[in-house]
């Protein structure tokens, strides 16, 4: 049902009556200052919010990669070791985040988490060799710690050499 309205002409403005409200005048082009600070509190506040959502999505994100490339990281150094039937290390560098695979004297990759990635590191040992028939070479587990703000991740390298999130 649509409300009845009446226009009338008075004096070169217009009035018009609908449903009972009157309206004088020409439209009002633009907004108030109270209009303006009311939405510009409301921005605000959806932009904190959103902000620090994003941060912590960010910080996830960052682990995982860097959990990846950890992950990555091992299994070349046991590619490394059963195609060139020779022992491989996977140093580990907390104080820079670093991971570096060598073979004797020869380095083979050098990941740079910290740089890459934004994480900090801690491992229950400083190392993780590999033999010449790809199997772990020590006598205990590995633990890595990935960081970054509120995220963490943990990998676990076993004596036999597996490697798992």
């Amino acid at each position: 049902m649509r409300a009845a309205c009446i226009r009338y002409r008075v004096a070169r403005q217009r009035i018009v009556w609908c449903a009972g409200l009157q309206w004088k005048g020409p439209l009002r082009r633009g907004t108030t200052l109270p209009e303006l600070i009311v939405v510009l509190i409301i921005v605000g506040v959806l932009a904190t919010i959103a902000v620090g959502r994003t941060t912590a999505l960010r910080d996830r994100l960052s682990v995982r990669a860097a959990a990846t490339e950890t992950m990555a990281t091992f299994a070349l150094a046991r590619r490394w070791s059963v195609s060139r039937a020779t022992r491989t290390a996977v140093a580990i560098d907390t104080a820079s985040a670093s991971l570096i695979v060598r073979s004797y004297a020869d380095t083979i990759a050098h990941r740079r988490l910290a740089s890459s990635h934004g994480v900090s590191i801690s491992a229950s040992r400083d190392s993780m060799a590999y033999a010449p028939n790809g199997l772990g070479y020590g006598a205990s587990n590995l633990t890595i710690i990935i960081r970054r703000g509120s995220a963490a991740d943990t990998i676990s390298v076993s004596r036999l050499g597996r490697v798992r999130r």
